[in-house]
This record gives C-alpha cells, structure tokens and sequence, in this order.
C-alpha cells in the first residue's frame, strides 16, 4: 500500500438492555464505535485510536473503557501517547523505536485511559479521563476519548494493508465487540483535489476497515 495511504478500523459496541434481542427503543441505534485510523505504515505503524459514544443517554462510568483485542501476527506496542496497557508481558529481545524498550509486547493487550493529570507529555486530545465518556446528549465532546500507538511487526496482507486484529472488548459489563471489515479512511476535505491527513495534504486516496461491537442482537453497518 503506498505510504500516502491510511487506513481505519472501526468497531461499535452496542449495550444490550432489558429489551429482546439488544433493542432500546429510547435509544435504537446507540453504540460506542472505536476508529483505527492509520496515518502511517512504514517503517512502524502510527495509529490513531478514538473512542467515540454515539448513545443519546448512557454514560460510561468508572472504572471506565478497558479497549483490548488480539493481533493477527507479533505485533507489539512500542509506544502509546494518551493511554497505558495493564500488563506489560515478556519483551525479552525486543527494542521499540530507537532501540527503546517496548511499551507492550501482550498478545492481547488491554488499554486503559490515562487519569486526569498525567503528564502532559503522555498527553492526547481527549484523553485523560479515565475511561469515563459522557453521553452524547450531554457533552459530544467528553463523550470521546483518544489514544496514538507506535507499532512494530505489524501484519499485513498481501495488499500491503495491516491485517485486522480480532477478539475485539470494550471491556465495559454489557458490551461485547465483532471484528473489523473496511471502510474508507478518515480525512478532512481541503478542496476539490485535496485532502488533510494527520502528517500533511495528501490525494484523497484511502483504504480502511468496520466492526461491530454488541451485546446480544445489536448490529452495525
């Protein structure tokens, strides 16, 4: 895939409810989706991560979003700028960039949000809540939440594009996650020819990928 290219992952969580089959008529197409934009591939993956809460009413409370899923290949995390990883695993003969050690070498890592007042180096926009996420109704924008990720070993498929991980958890009671199919990239339109990437104005020329996260009954597009 060429470097101007970047891809997305989208996953959305639905919470199940005292209605059959998931369904909340209050609330019929409520969800939490979590995009996986890619702004760069090589010579690391660069990821962007968000945490969006598109329920009108519910709110996600404390102890807050525990995002977890396993890689497809033996990817591990070199670096993470807005959140941290509960568990570290075995790194034993692994360096993450510049020969630093590596933020998480788990197989299936889980990410939790920073708690208000980390250092503001470790700072993303729209982190640092820990995990809490408003419901859109009331705030949209503490109802997302936001972390970047460095990435070695990233597997791709035989396009060049990163192969999706699976086993996807919002790690909230009441949500269970699907894995990932493409959709287009995320980018902000500058003009009829152009538009804005996380590193620069690039062709408007994307690849990417959906999920669907729910509890029993709920489904995505």
């Amino acid at each position: 895939m060429a470097t101007e290219q970047f891809v997305l992952f989208i996953f959305i969580c639905c919470l199940s409810s005292q209605f059959a089959d998931g369904y909340d008529p209050v609330d019929p197409n409520g969800n939490i989706t979590i995009n996986w934009d890619f702004p760069s591939i090589e010579p690391n993956v660069y990821v962007k991560v968000s945490i969006h809460n598109y329920q009108l009413y519910r709110h996600i409370e404390r102890p807050g979003w525990r995002l977890s899923w396993v890689w497809a290949g033996d990817e591990f995390i070199s670096d993470v700028i807005g959140a941290e990883t509960t568990e570290r695993g075995n790194c034993t003969g692994r360096h993450g960039a510049n020969g630093a050690p590596p933020h998480c070498c788990e197989k299936q890592p889980v990410m939790a949000d920073l708690l208000p007042g980390a250092p503001y180096n470790r700072q993303s926009a729209n982190c640092c809540r820990g995990g809490v996420l408003s419901s859109v109704t009331q705030n949209n924008r503490t109802a997302t939440s936001q972390f970047d990720m460095y990435i070695v070993n990233f597997a791709l498929d035989e396009h060049g594009d990163p192969k999706m991980p699976t086993t996807f958890s919002i790690g909230v009671p009441g949500y269970t996650c699907s894995n990932a199919t493409n959709v287009p990239a995320t980018r902000s339109k500058v003009d009829e020819q152009r538009c804005l990437t996380p590193r620069a104005l690039r062709p408007c020329r994307s690849s990417g990928a959906r999920s669907t996260c729910a509890r029993s009954g709920c489904t995505g597009t």
